[in-house]
């Protein structure tokens, strides 16, 4: 597979492009970037949710982190348990429920941009808000692939393995088990509709 070196604010730029000049999907477009968090995924989304606005198209950000079950469902098995982390973590039904849906074909444009705080695991009480016709979710967070999520255009940042092992901070390093049958079962880099190699921070690359 080519890959064609790019910076990130550039990278940010030619997604919100491909956004704003490719035929619409339905009234909203749901966009995901998909990685490790060590990738970095949350700084993309953010700067491609920056740079939506100013090619006319409203946007809606929303962190998967923000959609994770109960601290009561996710750690039922401990606190590091993988196959937890990979299966049960994330709320898939609200997130599909609050967010993917109204915001697809048919749907009401009413989402809830975030549910849960991951640091408390206790309701953020957040107002459900009314993304306009043309508008953009940008969603972001970890194993977003092969759950059959409703996804407009998919973004994967691809670690290798040394690099996610080098970059992971010690205390979340269990998940790395998850990253491998991730890359196993989902095969992102195969599935995402756009892949970008996030080895070296400084200098990443992209399928264009």
């Amino acid at each position: 597979m080519q890959l064609t070196p790019i910076t990130w604010p550039r990278l940010a730029d030619a997604l919100a492009e491909r956004v704003a000049t490719t035929a619409s999907p339905g009234p909203w477009w749901r966009v995901a970037v998909d990685g490790a968090p060590a990738a970095g995924t949350g700084d993309l989304a953010d700067a491609l949710a920056a740079a939506l606005p100013a090619l006319g198209h409203p946007v809606l950000r929303v962190s998967a982190e923000s959609f994770w079950r109960p601290a009561s469902l996710r750690l039922e098995y401990g606190h590091e348990d993988v196959d937890a982390y990979y299966q049960l973590w994330l709320d898939t039904g609200a997130l599909r429920r609050e967010v993917l849906e109204p915001l697809g074909p048919g749907g009401t444009g009413r989402a809830l941009p975030s549910l849960r705080d991951p640091a408390t695991d206790r309701s953020t009480r957040a107002d459900y808000v009314r993304l306009p016709p043309g508008g953009v979710l940008v969603l972001d967070g970890p194993l977003l692939l092969g759950q059959g999520l409703p996804l407009d255009l998919t973004v994967h940042l691809r670690l290798s393995r040394a690099a996610l092992e080098r970059r992971t901070p010690d205390g979340e390093r269990w998940t790395l088990p998850a990253y491998d049958r991730y890359a196993r079962e989902a095969l992102p880099e195969e599935t995402a509709d756009v892949l970008v190699r996030a080895d070296d921070p400084r200098h990443p690359a992209w399928t264009g």
